[in-house]
């Protein structure tokens, strides 16, 4: 569950250019900000798995997830949730931490105003990232990486009319595939849901979680080049 093992990669992480605190209600989210070059195309929240299970913005599937998005053209922005890092606050079972996503995509909206939006969760992050997302009608699509359908209700995905994209590993010791499955299946038909199952692995996708980078750009370049070419109305 920690950031990228090189001493490269982690040096990157913890000192980029992008670092950043976006004022909140309980005082700040510590954040990364990554723009692509030379065009930007889009900018997606990536949000992270349970603050009390050691979860960060600097996970490796989080990491991996956001440099799919970059790839696609992409503006991404990580933000710790409160209590985790430098953020201040405490963790918010739930609840607080979609005030924190919100928080989040009110800076996106207002730095991209004229670009889509994209929610991205990891785990606890996809719950957090889809329920956020699924209300707020400036995203106009959702990731869910590693949903741990066995453990958090979420029906109310019934509702979703957004395109939506499941990144899960075959093994997911907290979401079976099959019960994946059978939420994907009951999606309308709007949601244009796909479920992308990454064989051998479990819930951190182990030594595959370049493939989750891999399926996310792929999809999210779709994403992009069909708002470009129509946009929301």
């Amino acid at each position: 569950m920690d950031e990228e093992n090189s001493l490269g990669e982690r040096f990157f992480e913890v000192y980029p250019a992008g670092n950043l605190f976006i004022p909140a209600p309980h005082g700040r989210l510590e954040a990364i900000l990554k723009e692509p070059r030379p065009q930007t195309r889009g900018a997606a929240l990536v949000l992270h798995p349970h603050p009390q299970h050691g979860g960060t913005m600097h996970n490796k599937v989080v990491f991996r997830a956001a440099r799919g998005l970059e790839d696609a053209g992409f503006a991404t922005l990580r933000i710790n949730f409160r209590g985790v890092g430098q953020s201040t606050g405490e963790y918010g079972y739930g609840i607080g931490e979609q005030e924190d996503a919100r928080v989040a995509l009110d800076f996106l909206a207002d730095r991209y105003a004229a670009l889509p939006l994209i929610v991205a969760g990891f785990s606890f992050g996809s719950r957090v990232g889809l329920e956020v997302g699924l209300r707020d009608d400036r995203v106009r699509a959702l990731i869910a990486i590693g949903t741990p359908v066995n453990m958090y209700d979420f029906s109310f995905l019934r509702a979703c009319r957004k395109p939506i994209l499941f990144v899960h590993g075959e093994l997911d010791e907290f979401g079976s595939v099959e019960s994946l499955r059978s939420l994907v299946a009951e999606l309308p038909l709007e949601a244009h849901a796909q479920l992308r199952v990454v064989p051998g692995v479990g819930h951190f996708f182990d030594d595959k979680v370049d493939e989750v980078r891999r399926i996310i750009a792929a999809w999210a370049a779709r994403q992009g080049a069909e708002q470009v070419v129509s946009p929301p109305v």
